[in-house]
């Protein structure tokens, strides 16, 4: 699990960074929202712990840019702040959690294992592709937080196709694992869900191979 601790003060920020590292994470350091801003975009990242009052872009606006790429990944505040109208706005803004600085590091641990442990369930009703993502819970296909319009049996031969993610389907198992409507499909109506899927995809560099002889296959785009 790695995670990024944003944080100016340079002690409190050793300290936080040497005690999650002892616990097992990898974890680390922007002093600054735009630092943090640029090392969001460029790694990957399983939690932040982000304080507000940053040099420059402050806590709140990586928050947001964050949230508007549909990242979910879990948002602990820490500040010195203790406001009841700050903690909502920066849980509105979606933060996962809030706490009040100087803390106790015990505590800190044991909301960090929560967020993750919560967010580590979340994520068994998501599939992702690229930059699409699939909410089953919610039945949403969403790239780059841009929703997506499907068909219901547009929306299932996606769903298939991700949770075989890099391997070969062939149209009858997309039939046989589709059993509510297998009795009025053909393959051919799978051909014409496919080339509906790919119209839609493509664009995003998400794209659905024929692989001639054998069937379907969906990979990860290329970095």
């Amino acid at each position: 699990m790695r995670i990024l601790v944003v944080e100016d003060d340079a002690i409190l920020a050793e300290g936080t960074c040497e005690s999650l590292s002892k616990a097992g994470y990898a974890v680390d350091l922007a002093e600054t929202g735009t630092k943090a801003n640029a090392m969001i975009e460029a790694g990957h990242y399983d939690m932040l712990l982000l304080d507000i009052g940053l040099p420059g872009m402050d806590g709140f606006e990586v928050l947001r840019r964050l949230r508007k790429h549909n990242s979910s990944i879990p948002v602990l505040i820490i500040s010195a702040r203790d406001d009841v109208n700050f903690r909502i706005y920066g849980l509105d803004l979606g933060a996962d959690d809030f706490m009040l600085k100087p803390f106790v590091l015990a505590e800190l641990h044991a909301r960090t294992r929560a967020l993750l442990r919560r967010h580590t369930l979340s994520e068994r009703n998501t599939l992702a592709c690229g930059k699409l993502v699939v909410d089953l819970g919610a039945q949403r296909a969403s790239v780059d937080g841009e929703p997506i319009e499907l068909s219901i049996r547009e929306w299932d031969v996606l769903v298939y196709l991700l949770r075989n993610l890099g391997k070969v389907v062939r149209k009858e198992a997309i039939i046989e694992t589709l059993c509510d409507w297998k009795t009025d499909i053909s393959l051919n109506a799978v051909e014409v869900y496919i080339s509906r899927l790919r119209s839609k995809l493509d664009a995003y560099g998400i794209q659905i191979r024929t692989v001639r002889g054998f069937g379907y296959l969906l990979e990860e785009p290329a970095p």
